[in-house]
């Protein structure tokens, strides 16, 4: 008999589903206190959490019987994902549960803002009667752009046909093929489809590449009266250019269901209640009762297809059961998923194929160190937990084309592991190596060979190799406080072209960016976060 203790609420249809389950005993503490979970948790085979129960470390040392973690939702935070996985306990989430949701809640806001609705209400129960005021615009043969054409995207997208909106998108892991079969224009460049649309929603998790993706420059391209929905990630869209642009009336609705920080901050709705047509809400695509019921049956079910030894399809964790090969590969499997981190930065386009070798005494472990590579490159893209069980996969369902090589020859190093990723016409390279057992090292990228620590925030440019560069460097970093940490140079001949690699302990702001790709000296420059 299999003891199932779930200590967050969950909708009752999945309570209904573990009662009825043969070989489960279910106990619901949706109240239970961490305190005396501590002291009960060694009598079941699994718990199901929400976010209000931290998963942690003890938590997990004293769960002897401890099998399965159920996640009721996507993220993971609460829950110690590496002491889990040394422990062999799964643990498995339901991303997609709430697609339906965020999609509907997009469409609500798009009308919303489109309409005056908000404002019509409003105007009504303060017992007036505008009529002119709240004239509207339709949705019917207006361009809608998309950033980001996964699962919600893509719902958004035949929503916004039936309503017989021109839809295109820009999302440059996605397969022509898919834009194709919804009848949406699929973008190469974001500026492009900036310039075409006159409603924009955003569909795209939160990464180093789409913090800030629209800003001042990204609203200067856009038409005058252009809408902005977000429902996906507050910081995609910078807070203070928004403001700037609803200001200048460049932004004439604008819908948001996400902020940079949760809840916004105080002065921040203040300045947006300055403006008529905006229409806000907590953080909701989620919060339908249709949403939460499938989260709870999904939760349910990838826990059961665990206790009876079946494969559930959304495991978050690979467990370890032997520590001694953990021990072995660790560095490794650190070492692949940065270097997959560091090449879907440094690449410009959308990566359409991923080459991956693994040479030396290592190669016996070459599945999860390619899977690890892929993982690193796919958290960059997608907006739910991605691991080596389920890298393989997603990159397949990205339409990502893998290539994988192992062998126990090298050329230099007594183990190497070599990313190539080519898009559209472009291939980038990365190679690395691990020192004495524990000392990450990118030894090559692109053509140069070089000696980087892959970690912290990296600084990689381009550059005719003639005196006085790194110095011009130095003093736009030392102006806007950016403290170097180390410096790295690769080049293939004296007064050629060079590649620096520096690396700081602070971000550097757009700003700085932009004046560096002034200096005439320098062809190329890519802020990399590791």
């Amino acid at each position: 008999m299999h003891r199932v203790l779930v200590t967050d609420p969950i909708a009752h249809r999945g309570l209904e589903l573990l009662e009825k389950e043969k070989g489960i005993e279910l106990v619901n503490r949706p109240e239970i206190s961490y305190d005396e979970l501590l002291e009960v948790v060694h009598e079941f085979d699994c718990i199901i959490t929400r976010s209000r129960t931290p998963v942690t470390a003890e938590l997990l040392e004293r769960a002897e019987r401890l099998k399965v973690v159920g996640r009721a939702g996507v993220g993971v935070d609460n829950v110690d994902i590496e002491t889990a996985s040394r422990k062999g306990v799964l643990v498995v989430n339901t991303p997609g549960a709430n697609t339906i949701g965020a999609t509907e809640l997009t469409m609500m806001h798009m009308l919303t803002i489109l309409r005056n609705g908000h404002g019509a209400h409003q105007s009504v129960l303060n017992h007036r009667w505008e009529r002119k005021k709240f004239m509207g615009t339709e949705l019917y043969g207006k361009t809608l752009g998309i950033i980001g054409l996964g699962n919600i995207g893509s719902q958004v997208a035949i929503r916004a046909k039936a309503f017989g909106m021109k839809v295109c998108a820009y999302d440059p892991y996605i397969p022509r093929e898919k834009a194709d079969k919804l009848g949406v224009r699929l973008y190469d460049s974001l500026n492009e489809m900036l310039r075409e649309i006159d409603i924009l929603t955003i569909h795209a998790p939160l990464t180093h590449e789409t913090k800030n993706m629209i800003d001042e420059e990204e609203f200067s391209l856009m038409k005058d009266g252009v809408y902005i929905v977000n429902c996906a990630r507050g910081g995609i869209v910078n807070e203070r250019a928004l403001i700037k642009n609803l200001e200048s009336g460049r932004v004439r609705g604008l819908a948001l269901d996400v902020y940079s920080v949760e809840p916004p901050d105080p002065s921040f709705i203040d300045e947006l209640k300055k403006f008529e047509n905006v229409s806000l809400s907590p953080h909701i695509g989620a919060n339908t009762h249709e949403s939460q019921e499938n989260v709870a049956v999904i939760v349910v079910q990838q826990v059961i297809k665990a206790l009876k030894g079946r494969s559930p399809e959304y495991v978050v964790n690979a467990p370890f059961p032997d520590l001694s090969v953990l021990t072995l590969i660790k560095p490794h499997l650190d070492l692949a998923e940065k270097m997959g981190r560091f090449i879907v930065q440094w690449a410009e386009e959308g990566i359409r194929e991923v080459h991956i070798e693994v040479r030396g005494d290592i190669s016996e472990h070459f599945h999860p160190i390619s899977a690890a590579v892929l993982k690193g490159i796919l958290e960059e893209v997608v907006d739910f937990p991605v691991n080596i069980i389920n890298s393989t996969y997603v990159a397949r369902d990205r339409g990502i084309k893998v290539e994988e090589l192992s062998s126990e020859e090298t050329p230099d190093f007594k183990h190497y592991i070599k990313v190539v990723v080519r898009s559209d016409g472009t291939e980038k390279v990365v190679a690395g190596t691990v020192l004495e057992g524990q000392l990450l090292r990118i030894v090559q990228i692109d053509r140069y060979r070089v000696d980087v620590e892959p970690e912290g925030i990296l600084l990689v440019l381009e550059n005719k190799d003639v005196p006085g560069v790194i110095g011009k460097i130095g003093s736009f970093l030392g102006s806007a406080k950016v403290n170097i940490a180390g410096f790295r140079l690769g080049r293939e001949k004296k007064g050629g072209i060079a590649l620096g690699i520096l690396n700081l302990d602070e971000e550097v702001p757009s700003e700085v960016l932009a004046q560096l790709r002034e200096i005439p000296e320098i062809l190329f420059v890519k802020q990399v976060i590791l």
